[in-house]
C-alpha cells in the first residue's frame, strides 16, 4: 500500500502541488527517490535516514521507493526533506496515513532531526489553502505562512514534534501571523536644498508610477533625491503586500515571518548581471525588477549598465511581468515597478561646465547618453536635468514641503485613481491606462489638445510618447484635484517629456 504526502514545487510565484508517494517492496534494502529530483532532493534520503536514526527509528530492510508526482516536473530544493520523511513514516505505519495525506509539508531536515527554515512558505500556504489542506512547515516559517489565514498552519521545530502531532500525543497549536514590519526611518525630502523641479518630478512619478530619468553632474543630488522616494510613496495595500511578500518569500528575504507595508526600494549596482536584474540563474529565481514589484527600482549610473541588460527592461516595463525562459525552466514573475534612473551628462560628468569639460565635449555627451537606446528612452515619462546646487544655497535653511506633506498629496492622487479605475481591475495607476480607457479619462480641453498636437508635430512624438504625455497630464490633474485635463497640465507634462531632446 502506498503512503502519500503533498508538498509543492515552485514555478515562479506559483506553487504547484506535488504528490510524494512512498512504497515498500521486498528485495535488497535500498532507498531511492524518483520523479526528476535535483541534487538537493536526491540527497534528502541521507538526511532523512540520519534524522530518523537520531530518533531511534530504524528503516525496514526493504526496498523503499519515493516517487514525486508529476514525474515530468523538475523538483528543486531542500524543502522536500520533511514530506519525504513523513511519507516514509506513514509507509512504515508509525504515522496514520489518512492524517498525513491531508497536509502539505515542506521543510529541510538537519541530521539531528531539527527542521530548518526554507524559502517559499507563503506561496506554499496559498497552494495548501487552494486545495483545502493544512500546511506543515518549520517553526521559523510558521509566522510567515500564517499570513494567508485561509488554512491551518502547524510549525513544529523538530521532526519529533511533527511525529507527536500526527500521532495525537502532543498536538501543535496553529501558528500565528508575524508582526507587521515597522517602516525604516525615511529620509525627508525637505533636507534637499534647491532642486524644486526635481522634487516636483518625484511627486508626479510617485503619484502615477511614471518612470523618471534624472541627468546631472556628479554631486548634483540625483542619488539623494532618489533615496527619498520611499518617504512619499503610499503604503502597500493588503493585496499588494501579499503579492510582494510572495516574491520576497521565494527569495528568502522575509525576516521572522514579518510582512512589510513599505514599498520595496531596490538599487542594484551597475555591474549586476542580466540574471540578477531580470531573473534567472539556478532555478530561474526572481531578479531585481520582480523584487521591486509594487515599489521602486533605482538604477544609478544608467549608461554604465551592459547594453543587453538595459534592453531586456523594455518589455517588462510595458507588460508588468517578465517571463524567464531557460532550458529547464519557463517561469513568469510580476514586475510592476517604478523605474527611477540617474545618469551623468557625459563620461567625465562636467559637460555643462566649459572650464572642467573634457576636450571631446559636446560629442562625448551624445556618445555617453547614446548608450541608452531610443526605445528605452521613449519609456521614461519624466526626464529632467538636475543642475548643480550653488554653494550659497547650501547655507540656507531647509525650505519646501516635507516628505509627509508630499506623501499626503500623493496618497490623495492615488485614491482618486483607485476610485476611477474601480471597474478595471487590471489598472491601478495612471501609468497603466491605455486604449479606450485612456481616451475616456485623459481627454484634454480644446487649448490643451491644440498644444499637444502642435508639440507632437513639431518634435515628432511617437505614438507611445503622445500617450505617455496624456498619462502624465492625468496625474498632474489628479494632484491638482481636477477632473478635466487643462492647458497647464498638458504644458507641464510636455515640459518633462522634451527636457532631453534626444529621446521622444
Amino acid at each position: 500500500m502506498v503512503a502519500r504526502v503533498y508538498t509543492v514545487a515552485f514555478e515562479g510565484v506559483e506553487a504547484r502541488l506535488v504528490e510524494v508517494q512512498c512504497a515498500l517492496a521486498q528485495g535488497l534494502p535500498n532507498f531511492s527517490i524518483v520523479g526528476l529530483p535535483d541534487k538537493a532532493v536526491s540527497e534528502a534520503r541521507e538526511r532523512v535516514r540520519a534524522a530518523l536514526g537520531a530518533l531511534s527509528i530504524a528503516l525496514p530492510s526493504k526496498k523503499i521507493t519515493v516517487n514525486l508526482s508529476p514525474a515530468d516536473l523538475p523538483k528543486e530544493g531542500s524543502h522536500f526533506d520533511l514530506p519525504v520523511a513523513l511519507a516514509v513514516l506513514a509507509a512504515i505505519e508509525i504515522l496514520p496515513r489518512e492524517d498525513v495525506e491531508d497536509c502539505v509539508a515542506l521543510g529541510e531536515l538537519a541530521l539531528d532531526g531539527r527542521l530548518v527554515a526554507v524559502a517559499g512558505a507563503l506561496p506554499a500556504a496559498m497552494a495548501a489553502a487552494e486545495h483545502d489542506r493544512a500546511l506543515i512547515c518549520p517553526a521559523a516559517c510558521g509566522a510567515e505562512a500564517a499570513w494567508v489565514g485561509a488554512t491551518p498552519v502547524f510549525a513544529p521545530a523538530t521532526l519529533a514534534e511533527a511525529i507527536a502531532h500526527f500521532s495525537g500525543r502532543a498536538p501543535i497549536a496553529q501558528a500565528q501571523p508575524g508582526e507587521v514590519t515597522q517602516s525604516p526611518a525615511v529620509r525627508d525630502l525637505r533636507d534637499v536644498k534647491g532642486q524644486e523641479r526635481a522634487k516636483r518630478a518625484l511627486e508626479i512619478a510617485a503619484a502615477g508610477r511614471h518612470h523618471l530619468l534624472m541627468v546631472g553632474a556628479p554631486g548634483a543630488g540625483k542619488s539623494m533625491l532618489a533615496a527619498r522616494i520611499p518617504g512619499i510613496l503610499p503604503p502597500l495595500s493588503p493585496a499588494e503586500a501579499l503579492e510582494t511578500s510572495m516574491i520576497h518569500s521565494l527569495s528568502g528575504l522575509l525576516s521572522e515571518g514579518g510582512i512589510s507595508r513599505t514599498r520595496p526600494f531596490r538599487e542594484p549596482h551597475h555591474t549586476a548581471s542580466m540574471a540578477a536584474i531580470v531573473g534567472g540563474g539556478r532555478g530561474a529565481k526572481p531578479g531585481e525588477i520582480s523584487l521591486a514589484h509594487n515599489g521602486v527600482l533605482f538604477m544609478d549610473e544608467l549608461p554604465e549598465y551592459p547594453r543587453a541588460v538595459l534592453e531586456t527592461l523594455r518589455q517588462p516595463i510595458e507588460t508588468g511581468e517578465v517571463v524567464v525562459a531557460r532550458a529547464n525552466a519557463h517561469v513568469r514573475y510580476p514586475c510592476r515597478f517604478l523605474l527611477v534612473a540617474a545618469a551623468n551628462p557625459c563620461k567625465c560628468g562636467h559637460l555643462s561646465d566649459a572650464a572642467r569639460a573634457c576636450s571631446r565635449a559636446p560629442s562625448c555627451g551624445e556618445d555617453y547618453l547614446g548608450r541608452i537606446s531610443g526605445p528605452l528612452m521613449d519609456r521614461f515619462d519624466l526626464r529632467i536635468e538636475v543642475p548643480p546646487v550653488a554653494y550659497s544655497d547650501l547655507d540656507l535653511p531647509a525650505a519646501g514641503d516635507s516628505s509627509a506633506s508630499v506623501a499626503a498629496r500623493v496618497l490623495a492622487a492615488r485614491q482618486r485613481q483607485s476610485a476611477r479605475y474601480a471597474g478595471h481591475p487590471e489598472v491601478r495607476v495612471n501609468a497603466e491606462i491605455e486604449g479606450a480607457l485612456l481616451d475616456e479619462v485623459a481627454h484634454p480641453d480644446t487649448e490643451g489638445r491644440a498644444l499637444l498636437v502642435k508639440v507632437a508635430d513639431r518634435f515628432g512624438l511617437t505614438a507611445r510618447g503622445y500617450h505617455r504625455v496624456l498619462r502624465v497630464a492625468r496625474t498632474i490633474a489628479d494632484l491638482d484635484g481636477s477632473d478635466q485635463l487643462r492647458l497647464p497640465h498638458i504644458a507641464e507634462a510636455v515640459g518633462y517629456r522634451l527636457t532631453l531632446a534626444s529621446g521622444r
